[in-house]
């Protein structure tokens, strides 16, 4: 395995374990998704945290996005599904797909999926069959793979020219939030006491990171400004979603809209009254 993607491996790896805590179940009944979507149904962007590999976190992605697309059938408000597992160049693949202009085998094909998710397809698949059938846009979020293992390797200010065609520009990228560095500073710090890091790579660790959260915030918040009556179900792991300096946030500073209004759901709790209450905890912390 060579540095960076040693690098890439062991930041996926510091986030598998992190989206692991409280992974009691991830099931939810219709029941509970009635209640869900009385706080949910209202806000321009929900974010559905998922842990990668969990069937019933997406069996609930794919309840909820059904509850969303039903309530939407008599209003001029349309839904989006948008999505961690694709990256950015690859938009025009989803679009076609959407239209129904290509097959499943051929956007899997196409959008490069096994090499570059690589995560069981069929915890997916239902969500972009439904999408396809009701025509539902989705949305490409992540990053190239290609440019991920550049800024791990090299740095974040070995991007340039044509790199930031499908992520944010230079002055975007910022890495000095003192609590967000010192959160993700402690973490690599015990994985080189163990053995599992190399202590000159933190500041890579760090902007990868960033990097991602920003790539996939930007393509959320251009997607409601170019489409404002839009809807906007995000499907993404949980450390992007978990505190204030990830993804929401990141949109929130993107979005001038004094209405706009985002809430986050972290899939994965069996009783409903916990997963209620982290609805309200998190209600509003990066509402405009």
């Amino acid at each position: 395995m060579n540095f960076n993607s040693a690098l890439v491996y062991f930041i996926g790896a510091f986030l598998a374990g992190l989206l692991l805590i409280n992974d009691l179940d991830g099931s939810i009944a219709i029941a509970e998704v009635t209640e869900i979507m009385s706080q949910i149904k209202q806000h321009d962007v929900i974010y559905l945290g998922e842990n990668h590999d969990s069937l019933a976190n997406h069996e609930a992605q794919l309840k909820i996005i059904t509850q969303l697309d039903h309530n939407q059938a008599n209003s001029d408000q349309k839904l989006a599904i948008a999505l961690e597992m694709f990256q950015r160049p690859f938009q025009p693949i989803l679009d076609r797909y959407v239209e129904s202009k290509i097959s499943e085998a051929e956007l899997i094909k196409q959008t490069e999926y096994e090499s570059r998710w690589g995560f069981d397809w069929e915890f997916y698949a239902p969500i972009l069959r439904f999408a396809q059938v009701h025509q539902i846009a989705l949305i490409a979020l992540n990053t190239p793979s290609e440019i991920t293992h550049k800024v791990a390797a090299l740095g974040i200010d070995s991007l340039e020219g044509s790199d930031f065609r499908y992520i944010p520009s230079r002055k975007d990228l910022k890495l000095d939030d003192p609590a967000y560095r010192q959160r993700l500073a402690e973490v690599y710090q015990q994985h080189v006491e163990s053995g599992q890091g190399n202590s000159h790579n933190l500041e890579n660790f760090l902007a990868v990171q960033v990097l991602w959260d920003e790539t996939m915030a930007e393509a959320i918040a251009l997607y409601y400004q170019n489409h404002p009556h839009a809807q906007i179900a995000v499907l993404v792991g949980k450390a992007h979603i978990l505190d204030d300096y990830a993804i929401p946030d990141r949109v929130a500073k993107r979005i001038s809209n004094p209405d706009f209004t985002q809430i986050s759901l972290q899939l994965g709790q069996r009783d409903p009254a916990v997963l209620s209450s982290r609805i309200n905890l998190r209600h509003g912390f990066a509402t405009k």
